[in-house]
């Protein structure tokens, strides 16, 4: 294939990257969006990008280090070059989030949240803050000047520091006064507004009372951002725990090359050239910011204000909801012998799931359960009903993987309580990191083996599971659970290549079977046939994958992508893309689902899964991808799909060049995730308010029309008998 063909329909991704956290940013400027919530989605950008730098900039970094020049395989950059196009479209966001941040404050002022410099402080307040310096920030400061006795500091990534230039008699010298993490970054000013100062404007505006034996020349609040792409492929020593061998490799993160700085305002041009030469960074690599360094703090802020204040600046609140189905008393083991169960997070709470287990634990019917686990929340009870079971004498086997980025601790931990209940453990595969959400309760009744099977494409993380939309399926279907045995059972003895009927496992199978249904609507299109694929996905970057959608556009398959973050195919490419539509969805929650549909009505086959189609989900990854078979099931999954392609308020369509762009509204305002809100809600309620709250038909493949009923004269035509196959589906 020609270079300028590879050019012409793709886009690099991490330019791709920048330009949804773009879209992250912007949310922060819709009028819908209440006050406080706008600062937390800069908070969420800032976040977003620092761990960017870690990663993204960490690795191509260390690439320009290779003896040959590595190119991107979708515009022949090389790590040079595409470091310096992150560098020149960064410093533009910089811009941009000091104009909105500088608005949002504003907003927030005139609700009586005010973020106050030091030089905007009255008598009071400064001498409060002064006092509150002398008795509980200096006693616990360690300030250093760098000297042939004290050698430069090492920074640790993403610490805030306060750096100073000094004169000391007739010699100017540097200093470096670490913001202590003991501290808490907020101080709230006493009165009856909700006034606040953070902690280290406060040691930088006191920098010379912490330097009393010398004059203070310059100071800045600054931050490195440090190279945190670490190498776990491999155990240093063989015969070495992979538990012990992860605990060492974190302490290296901290002492990664330096990638960023970032300075608070403003600089000295003396201290900024002393700090660049020390770091060994670039100008283009040193960055300025009107907004603070480090933004975490913006959630805790919450907790501070007052309550009645609250209401007026933050979401309405909402619940992951109790499905109308699930009747107290009854049990869950039940349920899922009559009927595949599907769990919409966060519209519906994971309790279903979370019951289900809890119930095995004691179930003397119960041999075994098998589980992996990616990321977990802080506390877990999850965990509780694992360690009970096998206390229980249950063989439970948890694949927990330690390699999970900035989790690896956790799972560390977590790790060790299951091994201390007799769990078995294992920690994932020596060169893929297991990255599947699968669960597998094998009981014995009657003499026979029965097995219930949990794929979702989310994390078991009960915290996230109120934040990040996902499916999980529920199914006692046989060939189903055979597949998750052999599944686990391969996991045991590390067979990347093992053989299923129904599940496609990654790196086995599934890029082969995904590529094979892509070429089977490429080749219906060309035979004159209906034809389409549409997919929800975070992320688009494999090349082959890419190519094989280029094909089947080409053929004339209408392809329908739903895409939160990156991606490398552009739409709408004349004579290449044309019959691609790129959708992507920023809103209250994070999308996170994944799920792949090939061909129309009937005869769709739909998966979900927990894959993205990038080529370190599908070649380096293991990833399971789970049939819909359950009718009512596929058509809750597509109805989900189709009201998200008809968002007109939060949904943004891809053009040729990559650059989102709202959609035009000539009819009725469709926001997918407050719709969703809105049914999980009439759903808990009513199990038939689901279908017939349904939202205007977005411009989808066309399929059979579905009867119509009183109940459902405003349900999507998906499949023949949809409403009543949702009744079924959400009966008490």
């Amino acid at each position: 294939m020609a270079e300028k063909d590879v050019i012409i329909y793709t886009q690099n991704r991490e330019l791709s990257w920048l330009r949804f956290n773009e879209r992250v940013l912007e949310e922060a400027v819709e009028k819908d969006v209440p006050a406080f919530e706008k600062l937390k989605f800069i908070s969420i950008f800032t976040s977003n990008l620092d761990e960017f730098f870690m990663i993204r900039v960490g690795s191509l970094y260390d690439q320009t280090f290779l003896p040959k020049p590595q190119k991107d395989n979708k515009t022949g950059m090389t790590a040079e070059e595409q470091l310096d196009a992150i560098f020149k479209s960064s410093a533009a966001l910089y811009k941009k989030r000091d104009r909105i941040y500088k608005d949002v404050t504003a907003e927030l002022a005139g609700c009586g949240i005010k973020h106050m410099k030091m030089s905007e402080l009255g008598d009071k307040d400064r001498k409060y803050i002064e006092e509150y310096f002398t008795s509980y920030i200096q006693p616990v400061l360690s300030p250093q000047i760098v000297s042939t006795h004290h050698p430069f500091p090492h920074l640790v990534n993403k610490g805030l520091y306060t750096a100073v230039l000094l004169q000391i008699n007739d010699t100017e010298a540097f200093g470096i006064i670490p913001v202590p993490q003991s501290i808490g970054r907020v101080i709230r000013l006493p009165g009856s507004e909700m006034k606040y100062v953070l902690t280290e404007n406060i040691v930088t505006e006191y920098a010379d009372r912490i330097f009393d034996n010398c004059k203070v020349t310059a100071r800045s609040t600054v931050s490195i951002t440090r190279n945190a792409d670490i190498n776990v492929s491999s155990l240093a020593d063989e015969d070495e725990d992979f538990r012990h061998h992860m605990k060492k490799l974190l302490k290296k993160r901290s002492r990664l090359a330096p990638v960023r700085m970032e300075y608070y305002r403003e600089i000295d041009q003396r201290l900024e050239a002393y700090l660049a030469e020390k770091l060994g960074l670039r100008k283009k690599q040193i960055f300025s910011s009107k907004a603070p360094l480090e933004m975490s703090y913006v959630f805790g802020l919450l907790d501070m204000l007052p309550k009645n204040m609250v209401p007026s600046v933050t979401y309405e609140p909402f619940e992951p909801q109790r499905p109308a189905w699930m009747v107290k008393g009854e049990s869950m083991i039940h349920r899922v012998m009559r009927e595949d169960i599907l769990l919409s997070y966060p519209y519906q709470q994971m309790t279903p799931f979370l019951q289900l287990l809890k119930e095995a634990a004691d179930d003397p019917r119960v041999i075994s359960i098998k589980i992996t686990i990616y990321r977990l929340a802080g506390k877990a009870s999850l965990i509780d009903y694992l360690r009970t079971a096998a206390e229980n004498g249950k063989e439970v086997t948890v694949i927990m993987e330690l390699r999970a980025r900035f989790d690896e601790a956790n799972n560390i931990n977590w790790a060790e309580s299951l091994e201390e209940a007799g769990c078995t453990v294992i920690y994932g595969l020596p060169d893929y990191k297991v990255h599947s959400k699968v669960c597998l309760i094998t009981l014995m009744d009657r003499d026979k083996i029965k097995r219930i099977t949990q794929v979702g494409t989310g994390n078991y993380n009960e915290k996230t599971a109120k934040l990040y939309t996902d499916l999980s399926l529920i199914t006692s279907d046989e060939a189903i659970g055979s597949d998750a045995a052999e599944y686990f059972k391969n996991m045991s003895i590390a067979n990347i290549n093992g053989r299923y009927t129904d599940l496609l496992v990654a790196p086995g199978n599934m890029k082969t079977k995904l590529l094979a249904l892509m070429d089977g609507e490429r080749e219906k299109a060309l035979r004159g046939e209906k034809a389409s694929i549409t997919v929800k996905l975070n992320s688009l970057t494999d090349r082959e994958t890419i190519d094989m959608l280029k094909e089947a556009s080409m053929a004339g398959v209408k392809v329908r992508m739903i895409i939160r973050g990156i991606c490398c195919l552009l739409p709408g490419v004349d004579g290449y893309t044309d019959n691609v539509q790129v959708t992507g969805v920023v809103g209250r929650f994070l999308e996170h689902s994944r799920v792949y549909c090939f061909g129309e009505g009937e005869d769709m086959l739909m998966y979900i899964s927990s894959a993205d189609f990038m080529t370190r989900n599908l070649n380096r990854r293991v990833e399971v991808a789970c049939p819909i078979k359950d009718r009512a099931v596929k058509a809750q999954i597509w109805e989900i799909l189709q009201l998200m392609l008809s968002d007109n308020v939060k949904a943004r369509t891809m053009d040729c060049r990559g650059i989102y762009r709202k959609k035009e509204r000539d009819g009725q305002a469709v926001d997918c995730q407050k719709e969703l809100m809105k049914r999980a809600v009439r759903q808990a309620v009513s199990p038939v308010s689901f279908a017939a709250a349904a939202a205007p038909t977005p411009q989808a493949p066309p399929t059979p029309q579905a009867s119509q009923t009183p109940q459902a004269s405003q349900t999507s035509p998906i499949f023949a008998g949809t409403a009543n196959i949702l009744r079924r589906l959400f009966r008490k």
